[in-house]
């Protein structure tokens, strides 16, 4: 595992330069070009909002603050879930010609994804201060061990999803239909607390669970994160990032001949 990082380490240059084409070129030839990214998760949010506050009349208070701060991390994880498992697919040229990590692939993918989770984030606090909510600024020093852990979640998903995709194409088509189902699964549009109790112990056994209800925590209860679910969400992000990278290791070996 170090030598692997000091490997990325030497090719930052490229991961830069892969993350910062893709951030380039992402809404490159659309009318609103980089707007998309704050409008998506905008538009999401007024749809879910609509949905759960006047159809279903959810009973949470200012509950599009309550979605919006959740659904910015998800909208970051689904898209690596689903986009991601094709990072190395689709680059098959560059893997068959030149020599670099292959983790740089899903890295600069999931770094690129990042980056724009970041900049929702300054709409998310425009939102919460303008709205009146506020924030927390001591429980707001938590919120860099949350991103951090969310990246390494991600970020070892992604690696393990990229290299099965090389092996199994329709697993890309597999995967959309699981982030959907995994949406519902995770505390995006509601409560933990509206979880019955018999099903608590599966229900957090998903990995974004603890993700989901350390941001929430933070940004919109304005209150430190529960120490066991803090925990929980460190161990997952460790957990899947080692074993992204054991599974994309091993796999990785393959690629040239697959692709």
């Amino acid at each position: 595992m170090i030598s692997l990082l000091k490997n990325l380490y030497n090719y930052r240059q490229m991961i830069f330069s892969l993350t910062h084409r893709e951030l380039r070129g992402r809404y490159k030839g659309s009318v609103l070009g980089f707007l998309w990214t704050f409008l998506n998760p905008l538009l999401q949010m007024f749809v879910y909002t609509f949905v759960f506050s006047i159809i279903m009349r959810s009973k949470i208070e200012k509950y599009y603050l309550f979605l919006f701060v959740a659904l910015i991390p998800w909208i970051f994880f689904s898209t690596c879930l689903t986009a991601g498992s094709g990072c190395v697919l689709y680059s098959g040229d560059m893997v068959k010609k030149i020599y670099f990590p292959r983790e740089v692939l899903p890295l600069s993918f999931v770094t690129t994804a990042f980056v724009n989770m970041l900049y929702c984030f300054v709409v998310v606090f425009a939102v919460l201060i303008f709205s009146g909510w506020g924030i927390n600024f001591f429980a707001l020093l938590y919120l860099p061990i949350v991103l951090a852990v969310e990246f390494l979640l991600t970020l070892g998903i992604t690696l393990f999803t990229s290299a099965l995709t090389v092996y199994v194409r329709d697993l890309q088509h597999i995967l959309s239909i699981f982030a959907l189902a995994w949406q519902f699964m995770t505390p995006v549009m509601y409560s933990s607390k509206s979880v019955p109790e018999k099903y608590l112990f599966l229900f957090n056994l998903n990995p974004m669970t603890s993700v989901v209800d350390s941001y929430r925590s933070i940004l919109y209860y304005k209150e430190i994160p529960h120490v066991r679910t803090l925990t929980s969400a460190v161990l997952f992000g460790v957990f899947f990032i080692v074993f992204g990278e054991i599974v994309f290791s091993k796999l990785q070996k393959g690629f040239a001949e697959e692709l």
